[in-house]
């Protein structure tokens, strides 16, 4: 039995991250190859992932780094102690 949208959509997360058995993403691919809104929205989450992805390679200032940093630190000392 085929996929259909819901059950499509509902897994596309899943799709784009690769976290799905291989004949899943047979099912959702011969889905997406039959169903053009639901390939539009696949189209739609692979480019925002991709932009998102490119927009967030920012540097991350320092001081930042270092507050992340103490409270992983303090965390870890916390559980351990």
């Amino acid at each position: 039995m085929g996929e259909d949208c819901g059950q499509a959509i509902e897994r596309l997360y899943y799709f784009l991250d690769g976290e799905l058995t291989e004949d899943r993403r047979v099912e959702i691919r011969q889905h997406l190859d039959d169903c053009g809104p639901c390939l539009s929205a696949f189209d739609f989450e692979a480019e925002l992932r991709v932009m998102i992805s490119v927009r967030c390679r920012d540097e991350v200032p320092e001081a930042l780094r270092t507050r992340v940093a103490a409270a992983i630190q303090a965390e870890a000392q916390r559980r351990s102690g």
